[in-house]
């Protein structure tokens, strides 16, 4: 959506949300205008009560993430606090939850084309909230949850105070600088991440990560790994301690995972299948421990990993090599029976402790 049909959106609109105002005029109004060094918009002049003149201005832009949302209230607010009678308006294709209250907190109304507004200024108040996003785009969300954009995502979580500059975090993430910093904006614009100066250079750190942590398992599914479902004779912890054993006389990367990660950082947790992630000879681990690949009644579950990110900080438990905290709260999240009640409990006692 360009800026220009957002103005003409305005325009179009701003008399019908004031018609049914009976103490409201709206006497004119003008586009573009600079006021103490900024240019708005969009200026409209209204009299309230047939006697008092208020001038609303508009910042309209083409993006309603927070970090825009703050950017337009700033510029607002530096041109309302040196004039009178003046209210800042915020406009945008549409308004976040977190977008709307970064203009409430700011006193400045907002306006999208979903039909979301609002206007609080002297004697008026104007509310019209809960209208879905009618041009939904998806994108800059999908882009952030991408394969190579979620290496980055599990870096900051892992480490969820520690400060980065681009090419630390590209490298820690193995991934390409170019590729970090498209992130980085990203992350910038829903304001999940935040800039420490340090002298000329700027660092990163992780801001709201519970925020991003629940997008995050939002937009995942442990299912977009591959599942091979086998079944074996021998009882769960039999299995379970095969598998470590393996391990530690041949070459692979393994890591569990679901219920077999989660009964170890959460215990109270009873399960009758074990899954665990393997980067390596799946077929010669198979046919060494006797195992039968099954279309029903699988006991054993091998995930094999949509991107080799899965594997950042692994952590071990008992000889037991473990996924990250990080990664196994996602893929828990998406587990049927008591899946969500051990992620919670994970979250509690383990994630939001370090933030």
């Amino acid at each position: 959506m360009k800026e220009i049909e957002l103005i003409e959106y305005v325009k179009s609109n701003l008399r019908c949300i004031f018609a049914p105002v009976s103490f409201v005029q709206l006497i004119s109004i003008q586009t573009e205008r600079t006021e103490h060094g900024f240019t708005v918009d969009l200026i409209a002049e209204l009299l309230i009560n047939k006697k008092k003149k208020v001038r609303l201005l508009f910042e309209v832009k083409s993006e309603g993430q927070p970090r825009f949302a703050r950017l337009a209230a700033m510029e607002l607010k530096s041109i309302i606090n040196q004039n009178k009678d003046t209210y800042g308006v915020l406009v945008a294709p549409f308004i976040s939850d977190e977008s709307k209250q970064i203009c409430k907190e700011n006193n400045i109304g907002f306006m999208d084309l979903a039909g979301n507004y609002l206007f609080s200024f002297d004697s008026v108040y104007l509310s019209k909230e809960g209208q879905g996003n009618p041009h939904i785009n998806n994108r800059p969300v999908k882009s952030i949850f991408s394969t190579k954009a979620t290496r980055v995502l599990r870096v900051l979580l892992c480490n969820p105070k520690t400060e980065w500059y681009v090419q630390d975090l590209a490298k820690e993430a193995e991934i390409s600088i170019g590729h970090a910093s498209n992130i980085k904006e990203q992350l910038l614009d829903f304001e999940w991440l935040e800039e420490k100066h340090v002298g000329k250079k700027i660092k990163y750190v992780l801001n709201k990560p519970g925020v991003l942590l629940q997008k995050w398992s939002e937009n995942y599914s442990y299912t977009r790994n591959k599942l091979r479902n086998f079944y074996a004779l021998e009882d769960l912890a039999t299995s379970e301690n095969n598998v470590i054993e393996y391990f530690q006389k041949n070459k692979g990367n393994y890591a569990f995972s679901l219920t077999s990660g989660a009964s170890r950082v959460a215990p109270f947790l009873r399960y009758n299948r074990i899954y665990f992630y393997l980067e390596g000879d799946i077929e010669r681990m198979i046919q060494e421990l006797g195992w039968k690949e099954v279309d029903t009644g699988p006991n054993i579950t091998i995930l094999e990993p949509y991107d080799e990110g899965i594997f950042y900080q692994t952590q071990e438990i008992n000889r037991a090599k473990i996924v990250s905290n990080v990664q196994l709260y996602l893929d828990l999240q998406t587990l049927e029976s008591r899946g969500k009640e051990a992620a919670q409990y994970l979250l509690d006692q383990k994630l939001s402790k370090k933030w």
